[in-house]
């Protein structure tokens, strides 16, 4: 017994000797305490995605005791320091019998809880390489002292649980519970308390050590568990498999804009539940076309009041780290819409004017420039309200003559659109949304057009309200959501029954970009405007996927979401929006009661024509030019007259007498002729230009 009394004596004599051990008090280390993460929340507080601000360990927010398993504490005081509520610092009892176990060649520790945090808390005391010396071993106890006489035993523990080191990285009880199982502290049931209390004595040894641990404790504590129990549930939660259970990522895109610092909780203007639903619906559809190489899709919902965006996804197969929702792409026929809007404010067009769809060759300083429809066919003579609805490039391509580049492209920025070229870049092609845009730009204009002309920016900041500004005629605006929320006006299209069809009343529009590389759905019910995109951020070609196939699926869908228990329907006419039956002279679309601008009313649209000749389309002496990159027996002309009669090529009859007909144009010169009732033949001439592609 000589050789143990001779150390103990010395320790005894060098702990009455020493000096005061100085400790930060308990709420300095609790208010001290700084997460590794940042967190995004939902607008009501729930966890959307984290940020990981320090590389070099993972920690969580402070646990208060009271927040901590019973079954954790009690296993951690078992396991580490059974008499930890009776000693001062010191068990003196596992000292003496530590201190034996050594001089015999054993191995056995004798720190308690309040020495092992008075090491976590001094860099001083905390262990080498070899574990501590003799002088670091002293300095702790002196610490436990100093703790045990400014902290109280619940101060002790709950500081130890928070600081102490448990596996690998994950450093405190919240870390660690959320990393290995999954929960917060308060839910770990007794066999989840078994292993994290082992895990504190050797926080990186193997599972099975784990494991023979886990059942010795569980002994010890005539636990309910078994060994068996605990072996499995210890295999579980040391996988690999559970390694990025800290990494919530719900809304990556926007935790990236929104957080920046560590410890930091941010509120966002985002629903958790819509913003899954939105991810899952994206992630649907493009694993339906997936097969026609697309691979990426990003969708955006902003209330259309507030500003607010509720969902803000990237969804992405081939794990690309592009934020589909800013990225910028070419916008295709989604900016026809503000086209029309400028042309009924300037009161230049009204919902019932005729517009011709035909061939058009306008000759710019690039060349001629030849518009197409998207299904590569002309249908002659078209309301506005068809040619928007149905979305026929020529009628926009006339439309824009009329409106203007410069002005359109003008009134493109004021809507936030912010093209990266000029008017004179663009050109004619503006029209059918050659410009590059992102979702959340080209979203928020459609927002302007749900709000009757009024933009602000969207936010994702809950509190944040930007003034609105009043960019576009109010009652135009309103006159291009009642021609988009038009199902019949736009199924010459589309059909009746398609992908932009829903439930409750909404306007939509989509676009395809030139080789479809981009598909978009935007469109907007009476409270929510959404925006849908599919593509590639490759910018590889998707194979025969339109704005209908690709995005507009998805849209309805998040529509439906939205609207599962709330309504939408049509919003109200501002004033100066009239309603009169108007008839079309010669009928070219059915009567109809239509909208209009106070003052620009008429009862009757006239198709202004050659006198004397009941031939509408072609036109005498016009040049008709075949597009070189489209198969020739895909392409269409059509003949229309004023009244059914025959139609005449060359003297040969075609077909039935019909008021129109279509024809598949050749190159040549060409003598059309019609025929109607008693009346004598009536003719034009027009030539056919191009060179032949075949199939």
């Amino acid at each position: 017994m000589i050789s143990l009394q001779r150390p103990l004596l010395l320790l005894c004599t060098l702990l009455s000797t020493s000096s005061a051990f100085a400790l930060p008090a308990f709420q300095a280390v609790r208010q001290g305490w700084q997460p590794s993460e940042s967190w995004l929340l939902d607008r009501r507080g729930a966890i959307l995605a984290s940020k990981r601000i320090n590389p070099h360990v993972r920690r969580l927010e402070w646990v208060s005791l009271p927040d901590i398993s019973p079954e954790l504490k009690k296993a951690v005081i078992l396991s580490e320091d059974r008499r930890f509520l009776e000693h001062s610092g010191i068990d003196w009892q596992a000292l003496a019998g530590a201190a034996k176990e050594q001089a015999e060649g054993g191995n056995r520790g004798a720190s308690t809880l309040t020495m092992q945090l008075a090491g976590l808390l001094d860099e001083d005391l905390k262990a080498g390489p070899d574990g501590r010396s003799l002088l670091q071993k002293l300095g702790q106890i002196r610490a436990a002292k100093a703790l045990e006489a400014d902290w109280s035993k619940d101060q002790i523990l709950e500081g130890y649980l928070n600081l102490a080191p448990f596996r690998g990285e994950a450093i405190g009880v919240a870390a660690a519970s959320t990393l290995l199982f999954g929960k917060m502290p308060a839910g770990l049931n007794q066999g989840e308390s078994i292993i994290l209390a082992v895990l504190l004595r050797g926080p990186n040894a193997s599972a099975d050590t784990i494991s023979r641990r886990a059942c010795e404790l569980a002994n010890a504590m005539q636990a309910r568990v078994g060994c068996a129990y605990l072996q499995g549930l210890a295999s579980q939660a040391l996988s690999l498999a559970n390694k990025n259970r800290l990494a919530i990522n719900d809304a990556p895109e926007v935790a990236q804009r929104l957080l920046d610092q560590a410890g930091r909780s941010v509120k966002s203007t985002l629903d958790a539940d819509l913003q899954r639903a939105v991810r899952e619906i994206l992630h649907r559809q493009l694993a339906d076309l997936q097969r026609q190489n697309t691979h990426n899709a990003a969708g955006l919902v902003i209330d259309n009041r507030s500003g607010q965006v509720l969902a803000y996804v990237s969804e992405n197969l081939d794990r690309s780290q592009v934020d589909g929702v800013q990225a910028k792409r070419q916008a295709g026929s989604t900016l026809k819409p503000f086209l029309y809007q400028m042309a009924f404010a300037q009161r230049l067009l009204t919902p019932a004017s005729l517009l011709d769809d035909s061939p058009v060759n306008i000759d710019t300083a690039g060349g001629l420039y030849m518009p197409q429809n998207y299904d590569k066919s002309f249908r002659g003579t078209v309301s506005v309200r068809t040619s928007l609805a149905g979305s026929l490039n020529l009628p926009a391509i006339r439309t824009l003559l009329l409106v203007g580049i410069e002005p359109f492209y003008k009134h493109l920025n004021a809507l936030g659109l912010d093209l990266p070229q000029s008017a004179d870049f663009y050109g004619f092609s503006l029209a059918l949304g050659s410009a590059d845009v992102s979702l959340w730009q080209l979203t928020n204009a459609y927002r302007t057009l749900a709000n009757q002309g009024q933009a602000s920016t969207p936010t994702l900041i809950p509190g944040n309200r930007p003034r609105g500004v009043q960019v576009s005629d109010g009652a135009a605006s309103w006159l291009v959501g009642d021609i988009l929320s038009d199902r019949g006006a736009r199924a010459s299209s589309f059909g009746l029954e398609n992908p932009l069809a829903t439930r409750v009343w909404s306007a939509v529009k989509t676009g395809t970009s030139k080789d479809m590389r981009d598909n978009w759905c935007i469109g907007f019910t009476s409270r929510y405007t959404i925006g849908v995109w599919v593509g590639n951020f490759s910018g590889e070609p998707m194979w025969n996927v339109s704005g209908v196939s690709g995005a507009a699926p998805a849209w309805r869908e998040v529509v439906h979401r939205l609207h599962a228990n709330q309504p939408s329907q049509p919003v109200a006419p501002p004033k100066g929006i009239v309603r009169q039956m108007v008839k079309f002279t010669p009928a070219v679309e059915p009567p109809r009661r239509e909208v209009f601008l106070a003052g620009t009313e008429t009862a009757v649209i006239e198709q202004t024509s050659t006198v004397g000749n009941p031939i509408l389309y072609p036109t005498d002496g016009e040049i008709i030019a075949l597009d070189p990159d489209i198969p020739v027996n895909r392409q269409r002309v059509r003949f229309e007259a004023d009244t059914t009669g025959q139609w005449l090529l060359n003297g040969k009859p075609l077909g039935q007498p019909a008021s129109a007909i279509w024809w598949q144009p050749l190159p040549g010169q060409y003598r059309l002729g019609f025929k109607g009732g008693l009346q004598p033949e009536k003719t034009i001439r027009f030539e056919v230009r191009g060179t032949l592609r075949r199939q």
